[in-house]
């Protein structure tokens, strides 16, 4: 057995379970003690700083000075109550990682002694060094300002890393001439936007008493935990986050016996350590399980508003990373780290809440309130028909590209599923054209939207292979990457759904000027958008071919890699879309397409590279010498005298030659195609070309590798093994 192989193994068969001690026993004991919330901040400042700074984040004004200076004393004095030392702007670069630069609270003073200091400045706004990080062309590599700026409905969080506790502020990141560089910028003003669309729809027609309507997001987070030393002796998770090679085993997820199984011990004490860390930091984790793959599992939070679910999703990823190495693990967040079994997503359940606690997404028994559900229901159905290749481009990367369309993920074509019970009533609404409902006598009951059932989350199945499906009181997006920002998503959603909601007032209001009545002018418009939309209502099994032909036929968007899904970013449409409501100008929206082509371009170099490394040092040298022994077998045989013109390591050898001629010379053409690639100046040529002619040689390559790994000696193989990844724990 190859020696890093062997004592891989070794290790993982000494492992110990690492003993947690959980702060308390509950969980409402320790939940949030290490987030400076609203309780925290209303405890430490006068009732009129606080009242300023909810007033200033409610309506999105300025925060004076006076405000910031008050805040950052009363966080300063938190931290270090609390044992930080340090703060830290923590961001999200484009890099899809979070990022953070500490600086001390301590300050020399003139007596030499020093004192802790944190004034409102520093709070609100620093300075990091942007050079490093993607800006796709907005900037000059030597213009070096980027600007962190604090985001205040974010609470700040400590976070602890060994003894060391450093005070987290989440902010936003721009650049000098005020371009966002981040995640989170864009998110921010989707959210308000849907807000204020959402707002005049319900304060026109609904209810007045309705001032702010926010977006909540709950995401459901899979991942693989696999021992770390395994992962140490393997080359391609270590580099590319995925296994470029393997075999797969006898037994894999075809039992479905993992789903839901007992949880194993280690991995149950990992986490425990996980929820305790994420509980202390404010997010609600509440579910745990197996997921189908052995050694898959998921974990996911409460519904809570968007911008906090998504930092709350990033910091969840990174505390996975640092509790995993305490358990020596290793979290894989690669959309696909192992073909042959299912990967890994992140399900976004999205919907829309009032500030009176209504979910504008859930049916009711009163009929007015189930107007209302369907305006919102049928306009975001409308605004993924209008821009179901929009919604598809944000999210798609090179890892995801590996997952969509396999059988435990939706398939690339944007669809939306609604189920028997709803299909139903959009197609009474739709179809009772009879109905003379002119006069708009009961006309709730004539349409019967007052007959909608209450809850709908049990009166149909749920549909597993429908990328953006309704699921009783909320839209699940479930084609998230594992290892995305769901920020991007998010974003899109926010903005189409938002400006859907913009037409449909000037519609209604259009018809209501004409003469209409309100709630006739309200169904006559829906009734419109039913029928225009129907098209991205599919209700069977988006794995079928029938489906591809279909949705052909229905002129959805069917685009099944990355470089060719960013191209919707860049229409005409899109631009148009994202600028008229100040959520990308055309050269943040072009810098970001930049920025993802040349991440793919990287991704897909890095892979094959690994790929020509293994299988040029690793897998042909190592099949050789086992060739070579089985030459020397038949040599020995022969020598005494026995007949070895029919014996089956002949075929053996020759097997292993045509393998490994397979495998050199694709190696060899792929190198040269990367070389052709690399020339190429043009950023999205270039990603295409590794998408099209690099990408090409991957599964070739890999298909004679596995196949050595079946013939060469197992104690010999040089790489850990597929049986040994996914069942070893």
């Amino acid at each position: 057995m190859g020696s890093i192989r062997k004592s891989a193994l070794g290790k993982v068969l000494d492992r110990k379970e690492v003993q947690v001690n959980l702060p308390s026993a509950k969980i409402s004991h320790f939940f949030g003690t290490n987030v400076f919330g609203t309780e925290a901040l209303r405890a430490t400042v006068s009732s009129d700083i606080y009242k300023e700074l909810v007033n200033a984040v409610d309506k999105g004004n300025k925060i004076e000075s006076h405000v910031a200076d008050a805040v950052a004393s009363a966080m300063k004095s938190w931290a270090i109550s609390k044992g930080a030392t340090h703060y830290t702007h923590w961001f999200q670069p484009l890099t899809g990682a979070t990022a953070e630069k500490h600086d001390s609270f301590y300050e020399p003073s003139p007596d030499g002694r020093g004192i802790e200091k944190f004034k409102g400045s520093a709070l609100v706004q620093q300075e990091p060094d942007a050079s490093s990080f993607p800006h796709g062309g907005i900037r000059n590599t030597f213009e070096a300002r980027g600007y962190t700026a604090w985001d205040p409905s974010s609470p700040a969080f400590i976070l602890e890393n060994g003894d060391a506790k450093t005070l987290c502020i989440p902010t936003i990141f721009v650049s000098y001439t005020g371009e966002a560089l981040d995640f989170k910028t864009p998110l921010l003003k989707s959210s308000a936007f849907v807000d204020k669309a959402a707002v005049e729809v319900i304060n026109e027609y609904f209810d007045k008493s309705v001032s702010k309507v926010s977006t909540s997001l709950g995401v459901e987070q899979e991942y693989f935990l696999v021992d770390r030393a395994l992962y140490e002796a393997r080359p391609d998770l270590t580099m590319a986050g995925r296994t470029v090679f393997g075999h797969l085993p006898a037994k894999g997820q075809q039992l479905s016996d993992h789903y839901f199984g007992a949880i194993p011990n280690r991995v149950h004490t990992f986490m425990v350590d996980l929820e305790a860390e994420a509980l202390k930091l404010g997010i609600p984790i509440q579910t745990r399980h197996n997921e189908v793959s052995p050694s898959q599992f998921e974990c996911a939070p409460m519904y809570e508003e968007v911008n906090l679910a998504v930092d709350h999703n990033q910091l969840l990823m990174d505390l996975m990373e640092r509790v995993a190495e305490r358990h020596n693990f290793k979290v894989l967040l690669h959309e696909k780290p192992f073909a042959g079994v299912n990967g890994s997503g992140k399900h976004n359940n999205w919907s829309l809440i009032t500030n009176t606690g209504k979910n504008l997404l859930a049916p009711s028994s009163k009929a007015k309130e189930n107007l209302q559900f369907l305006v919102f229901f049928v306009n975001t159905i409308k605004a993924v028909y209008n821009h179901n290749a929009l919604l598809r481009a944000s999210i798609a990367s090179a890892g995801n590209d590996h997952r969509l369309g396999a059988n435990e993920a939706p398939p690339a074509i944007m669809s939306v599923f609604i189920g028997s019970t709803l299909t139903e009533v959009l197609n009474e609404l739709e179809n009772n054209g009879h109905i003379d409902i002119d006069k708009g006598d009961n006309v709730y009951m004539k349409l019967g939207i007052n007959k909608i059932p209450p809850i709908l989350l049990d009166n149909t199945d749920r549909n597993r292979t429908s990328p953006f499906a309704f699921t009783g009181n909320k839209f699940e997006l479930r084609a998230v990457g594992s290892s995305a920002n769901s920020a991007s998503p998010m974003t899109v959603l926010n903005t189409i759904v938002g400006e859907q909601l913009v037409a449909f007032k000037k519609e209604v209001d259009a018809l209501i000027e004409a003469g209409e009545k309100k709630e006739v002018a309200i169904i006559k418009v829906l009734r419109g958008y039913i029928k225009d939309s129907k098209a991205i209502r599919f209700e069977g099994n988006g794995y079928s071919e029938e489906w591809v032909e279909e949705a052909e036929k229905r002129g959805l968007s069917n685009v099944k890699n990355t470089v060719e899904a960013l191209e919707a970013y860049q229409t005409k449409v899109s631009k148009d879309l994202f600028a008229a409501h100040d959520i990308y100008s055309e050269a943040e929206l072009d810098a970001r397409v930049e920025i993802q082509l040349d991440s793919y371009v990287m991704k897909i170099q890095i892979e094959s590279r690994v790929m020509g490394d293994l299988a040029l040092n690793h897998v042909i040298p190592t099949a050789i010498t086992y060739q070579n022994k089985l030459i020397e077998n038949i040599k020995g045989l022969k020598d005494i005298g026995i007949d070895v013109s029919d014996n089956p390591t002949f075929e053996t050898i020759k097997e292993i030659t045509e393998h490994l001629a397979i495998i050199r010379n694709n190696v060899n053409a792929m190198v040269e195609a990367r070389k052709v690639a690399n020339k190429i100046e043009d950023t999205k040529s270039r990603a295409h070309a590794y998408s099209t002619d690099v990408k090409s040689y991957f599964d070739v390559i890999r298909y004679h590798v596995d196949k050595l790994e079946l013939l060469v000696d197992d104690e010999i193989w040089p790489l850990v093994k597929y049986r040994e990844l996914l069942f070893l724990r």
